[in-house]
């Protein structure tokens, strides 16, 4: 089985390589396949892995470049060569690319193409809670307009994907809305909450943003606009306390010293907030395996996104989707 690596396109590339060959030799039953520059891949492979494969595509869509011309015009880009493998090779399970998210995304719809019954496919992010567990995010930034029939079925997608990789019986799915009670929100929010009410899903009902990370929730769907500007939000205000804290524990001996004696507690909140360690947003809805990671990804995100791509697959989340989604757009054709 092969898993496909676009390392162009993001900010560190040679991180992408790197973490591609730790991810490698913890699978060595699964080929990796890195997609860029030869030159660039070969000088950072170090001692490599023999299961790691090399497709030169030297050229890179950008951030600058209009998604849907790019995927069509820069046909020798390594994220267009990415999916060209992806969808050529009937061994090949998923991608994983910190490049353009737009081009990420409409590369995914067009080439890749949706599931049977999807009218959106969602892109589904993970925050850490207070808990120290996790909360999965959908749409986190797919679908800025999103009518509620998209929502209901990015809560479908989510449960499955919650399930799989967090072995969640029973997601508690929240809402996201400006108020708890049922009729808050705008006319979409309310038609989104009357039809998440129906599904076969532990829907639990409207929150506030402010309590998305309280643990109380293991998913929180909403539109691409919200949530995306919900993960934006909550990952700046982590860094920002994260420096606030660290302005203030060296900002006077006392608190020096207080910090040496914290140390090991500090350490262990800074890897708790650190997203890098979940890895990347897997983009569900789409006949394969598609996963976004941040464009500063490093090795632990980048190993970590190919991890998630195998237990993905391993536990046959395009098939469960599937299943799910039958049975609600069966459902919705009899009303």
């Amino acid at each position: 089985m092969k898993i496909i690596v676009d390392v162009m396109g993001c900010d560190h590339p040679e991180k992408l390589v790197r973490g591609t060959v730790d991810a490698a030799k913890l699978h060595p039953d699964y080929t990796m396949v890195l997609v860029g520059d030869s030159d660039l891949i070969k000088a950072n492979l170090g001692g490599g892995a023999s299961n790691i494969e090399i497709e030169h595509a030297p050229d890179v869509i950008t951030n600058d470049d209009v998604p849907t011309q790019a995927i069509r015009q820069k046909t020798q880009s390594s994220l267009v060569r990415s999916f060209s493998i992806l969808t050529g090779s009937d061994d090949a399970i998923g991608l994983v690319s910190g490049g353009s998210t737009g081009a990420v995304l409409t590369g995914a719809t067009l080439i890749v193409k949706r599931l049977s019954g999807v009218k959106r496919p969602t892109l589904a992010s993970f925050l850490p809670t207070v808990d120290g567990k996790l909360v999965c995010v959908a749409d986190c930034g797919a679908n800025v307009d999103s009518l509620p029939e998209y929502i209901a079925q990015f809560a479908l997608m989510a449960n499955v994907y919650v399930k799989a990789v967090r072995g969640i019986e029973s997601p508690r799915i929240g809402l996201l809305s400006v108020g708890p009670e049922e009729k808050k929100g705008d006319e979409r929010t309310r038609a989104a909450h009357a039809l998440l009410k129906e599904l076969p899903i532990n829907f639990v009902g409207n929150l506030e943003a402010r309590y998305a990370i309280s643990g109380d929730y293991d998913v929180v769907v909403s539109d691409g606009f919200s949530g995306n500007i919900l993960v934006k939000s909550t990952e700046g205000t982590a860094k920002m306390v994260m420096k606030l804290l660290k302005s203030a524990l060296t900002s006077s001996l006392s608190s020096k010293i207080g910090a040496l004696l914290m140390k090991k507690s500090l350490k262990s909140l800074k890897k708790k907030m650190d997203y890098h360690a979940y890895g990347g947003a897997p983009f569900l809805g789409v006949k394969k395996l598609v996963i976004k990671t941040h464009g500063s990804s490093n090795e632990v995100s980048t190993a970590a996104s190919i991890n998630n791509i195998i237990l993905m697959h391993e536990r046959n989340i395009i098939s469960e989707i599937e299943t799910g989604l039958a049975a609600f757009n069966g459902a919705t054709e009899q009303q």
